[in-house]
């Protein structure tokens, strides 16, 4: 079994994926619009070129995306996403992308559970811890 994070950007999707590459090395495994869709009925209109569905990988896992519904108000509250960093140099390097446009929540820190661990809200409001594990 797998569980993956799937988040809806509500119309900033492609440019979600953008930071993603620069922030994370993500890479795209699947992407496709609206325009593809089958049933173009259910298509909201303006919203053929946005994202109905990408897969896009980020290390080891894959993170599945879409625009949604488009409306433009993306809600990530109530989880965040963790990623862990194989060195503390990498750590900060992932946290500073990340926080580029965002908010820290967390600076980065010693804790007594990692050398470096720290909380930020990237521009987009997805939540993320990132750390080093011991």
């Amino acid at each position: 079994m797998q569980v993956q994070p799937y988040l809806f950007f509500e119309g900033r999707c492609d440019e979600a994926i953008e930071f993603y590459k620069k922030a994370l090395g993500a890479k795209v495994d699947m992407l496709m619009r609206f325009k593809e869709a089958p049933d173009q009925s259910m298509v909201a209109p303006g919203s053929a070129e946005k994202v109905m569905h990408a897969a896009v990988r980020v290390g080891d896992t894959q993170m599945l995306m879409s625009d949604g519904r488009c409306q433009g108000s993306a809600n990530f509250n109530g989880f965040s996403l963790a990623v862990s960093a194989a060195s503390e140099a990498e750590a900060e390097q992932m946290f500073n992308a990340l926080a580029a446009g965002g908010q820290v929540r967390m600076p980065m820190a010693k804790t007594f559970f990692s050398p470096r661990f720290g909380m930020v809200a990237d521009k987009f409001g997805v939540g993320w811890m990132v750390l080093v594990e011991r």
